[in-house]
């Protein structure tokens, strides 16, 4: 099948994947050669979980058109949930490729039915009191699970959100999540490979979501909800549908984040993490899924490269910002860049066609 004869939807979907995997492919031969530093490194990992989280949240915002910012609260549950099963399994299965996908798909799953839960009410909110909802509703989750003290002995499970004295563990019991400081101990089972396969799904998941007839039928919601709901659409269903899978994807990235670390916070998942993510959609482009993904790449990896120059890190920073907005806001500029990106791939086409032909 050639390229040239599929759906611009599909071709997108595929050239977005065919740029993710060259990407993948370059950082395993330079990381295999040591070109890449160890702050380089030790970013490979978050790099996928932002991308993640920037994916999953413009299936809300671009998608749905629906402002959300509670995106930092079901990666709280998706950490948190995944953590514990780990935490607790660790030494009874002891296969990491079984452990750490079954945590994996409980943190997602988990978020999933609190996304599900949440969304019932507060879908049928609008514009700037949904936002506000869904922001209060991440403050909760982190706020609870930062008084929260779990510990279990011979006598079951013990949970408190007052102090850890009040658990009345015996001398042998083990803590699980201890108030503010956490859990500590989680298995480091994320690796640069899982991650990367994890936002490949979820670049799956969403560019399948999105060409399908609940995808169309959510994109007709939000550009016209009165004429959508004429012909017989159910707005709660796909509402909910889009909610639901929006935190399932956010869970999966927060189990990653868990899992990359020795000791896991609460407070590391407030209302700045949850704009962060905003960024991510809007600076990519609302609706743009391929955008999103290279959004958290470079505004991730831009605090740390500008690292050496500290006085003027957030100067350079925040020119960067802004032009990033500019660019992908503005028509004639977007159209610009279209035009000349058709040039260079015609012209790598001609290249290789007349390579090909000179072998054969």
């Amino acid at each position: 099948m050639k390229l040239k004869s599929l759906k611009p939807q599909t071709k997108k979907s595929f050239t977005t994947y065919i740029l993710a995997i060259a990407v993948f492919i370059i950082v395993q031969i330079l990381n295999g050669t040591g070109s890449l530093t160890s702050m380089i490194t030790g970013l490979l990992v978050p790099l996928c979980v932002y991308s993640i989280m920037a994916v999953s949240l413009n299936l809300t915002v671009g998608i749905l058109g629906e402002l959300s910012l509670g995106q930092a609260g079901f990666m709280c549950i998706g950490a948190y949930t995944s953590a514990m099963f780990s935490f607790v399994t660790q030494d009874t299965i002891t296969q990491t490729y079984i452990r750490f996908p079954l945590a994996l798909l409980i943190g997602g799953v988990i978020a999933a039915l609190f996304g599900v839960l949440i969304g019932i009410p507060v879908l049928r909110l609008k514009g700037d009191y949904l936002a506000i909802v869904t922001l209060a509703f991440g403050e909760i989750i982190k706020n609870v699970f930062a008084a929260l003290y779990l510990g279990y002995d011979s006598k079951g499970v013990h949970f408190s959100l007052t102090s850890q004295a009040d658990l009345n563990l015996e001398a042998d019991g083990t803590m699980i999540v201890n108030g503010a400081l956490g859990i500590s101990g989680t298995p480091n089972d994320s690796t640069f490979t899982i991650a990367f396969i994890a936002l490949f799904a979820a670049l799956v998941i969403c560019y399948n979501f999105i060409n399908s007839r609940t995808g169309r039928a959510v994109m007709s919601i939000r550009d016209n909800r009165i004429a959508a709901e004429s012909v017989g659409l159910n707005i709660t269903k796909y509402k909910l549908i889009t909610f639901g899978l929006t935190a399932f994807l956010a869970g999966i990235g927060g189990a990653l984040y868990s899992h990359n670390l020795y000791s896991l916070q609460a407070s590391k998942f407030d209302y700045n993490l949850s704009i962060l993510i905003l960024v991510f959609v809007v600076l990519g482009g609302i609706g743009n899924i391929r955008g999103s993904v290279i959004a958290a790449v470079i505004l991730t990896l831009l605090p740390e490269l500008l690292r050496s120059i500290n006085n003027y890190r957030m100067l350079i920073y925040s020119i960067i910002l802004i032009a990033m907005m500019i660019i992908t806001n503005n028509k004639k500029i977007r159209s610009y860049i279209d035009h000349y990106s058709d040039k260079t791939k015609k012209l790598f086409a001609k290249t290789f066609s007349r390579k090909s032909k000179e072998v054969n």
